[in-house]
């Protein structure tokens, strides 16, 4: 049984978390090295993947620890590039469980193929020959999708909306099971739309799925007890207030909202790509719904329970796979599915939403504290250790220095490790330094 409580596992080596997280994972370390060690898939084979490629870019693949959802654990497979997002994630997915863990619901898998109409003449009359033809539109969709419907998929159900002017867009909602369902929803969307356009009496415009999986939302909720807030002379009632007002700031500024949802999304992405599903389209569907009600607003909230507990709720669309696409091809999505553990799409989605839910508190908790740099500079801190010339044990003896110093820059970094031994005179460092 896979449990995320690794304690200590960020002091391990590389060779050792490797062990630990295979057994974990009841897999055997070679079969973790071979996903992952040349960054999950090789130039031969990614050159068949997209267009003109010259090679593969890889990022570091992780695990986010201490997530409970629904009382079961799982470790979360996340990669990404930037700093802190992964122990911010961790750590707050332990504080979180010491209020019972992330309770998440998933709805059904259903994606929107979009037929754009326009020159519609008869608004009225073009509703009523739809609505009438539904159940064989809905047939002849399934008809297009024979393999999905096979698996207990296919097309549920027809809209019409009116955008005025002549112009109508008829969605067809299609369970896609646990694909991620855009190839699916554009073969449907082709499929009818040269039948819906005559029924309308109007023009065929554009036929594709709407990233907007407004009809495919996951819902978490958290409540963390006061008594697990408090650090560093911070009460834990303290750090809930002002976890409460920074949410209340992002319910009034969408300024702040986009920051805040930012954070949000640092937990989520890394799990959508770990897995081999698309985050654009991820980030896309997410951000046009925190301004579904005609501005834009936060996706996670935090307000203080009536037994004075701190209690976070998020809704938002995710339209994952755990079939086909990148994962026909990339050894290292196949196995971060295999880290996840999920049975269904759904499961990936409720997965991936709860590291959201636990970065967007981590980065909250300490922004209301201490301010977001002191944590992300300690770890900001090893990338310019590296990009200054360090290697290997000396990375963390040049990081420690240069934190502790207050000064997280490469020239910091060089001064360091001249002091070391380990820059020689004259030797140009390599000067990367990005901004967060």
């Amino acid at each position: 049984m896979v449990t995320s409580r690794l304690p200590g596992f960020y002091k391990l080596t590389l060779e050792e978390r490797r062990r630990i997280a295979a057994e974990a994972l009841g897999v055997e370390v070679r079969e973790l090295e071979d996903a992952l060690g040349a960054g999950g898939i090789d130039a031969a084979r990614a050159d068949k993947t997209i267009e003109n490629v010259v090679g593969t870019y890889a990022m570091p693949f992780a695990l986010g620890l201490n997530l409970q959802i629904n009382g079961r654990d799982y470790l979360a497979p996340m990669v990404v590039e930037e700093p802190s997002v992964v122990a911010a994630t961790s750590n707050a997915a332990k504080i979180i469980r010491a209020g019972g863990g992330f309770e998440a619901e998933a709805d059904a898998p259903v994606m929107i193929a979009q037929i754009q109409l326009d020159s519609v003449v008869d608004v009225a009359a073009a509703r009523a020959a739809l609505a009438r033809e539904t159940h064989a539109l809905l047939a002849q969709a399934d008809g297009a999708i024979p393999g999905l419907v096979a698996r207990g998929g296919g097309a549920r159900a027809l809209e019409v909306r009116d955008l005025g002017e002549g112009w109508l867009v008829v969605h067809v909602l299609v369970d896609c099971r646990d694909a991620m369902g855009a190839n699916l929803a554009n073969t449907v969307a082709e499929a009818l739309s040269d039948r819906v356009a005559a029924l309308a009496g109007g023009r065929a415009g554009l036929r594709i799925l709407s990233n907007l999986s407004d009809r495919r939302n996951v819902r978490v909720r958290c409540a963390v007890p006061v008594g697990a807030l408090g650090f560093d002379g911070y009460r834990g009632e303290e750090v809930r207030d002002r976890i409460v007002r920074a949410s209340e700031f992002a319910d009034r500024d969408p300024y702040r909202a986009a920051t805040h949802n930012k954070g949000t999304m640092n937990g989520i992405d890394p799990v959508v790509i770990a897995t081999g599903n698309d985050w654009r389209a991820v980030e896309a569907g997410a951000h046009a719904y925190a301004a579904r009600n005609g501005r834009y607003e936060p996706l996670c909230t935090w307000r203080r329970g009536d037994d004075g507990a701190l209690v976070g709720f998020m809704e938002v669309p995710l339209a994952l796979g755990t079939v086909g696409g990148t994962l026909r091809v990339h050894d290292g999505a196949r196995f971060g599915l295999k880290v996840a553990g999920v049975d269904s799409a759904q499961e990936l989605a409720m997965l991936a939403a709860c590291a959201g839910v636990a970065s967007n508190l981590a980065a909250l908790r300490a922004l209301a504290t201490d301010g977001i740099q002191r944590g992300h500079m300690a770890l900001h801190a090893r990338s310019v250790a590296i990009a200054a010339g360090a290697r290997g044990e000396q990375v963390e003896q040049v990081a420690r220095a240069i934190h502790q110093a207050g000064a997280v820059t490469v020239e910091a970094a060089v001064d360091v490790l001249r002091c070391l031994g380990g820059l020689h005179e004259g030797t140009p460092p390599l000067r990367v330094l990005v901004e967060r």
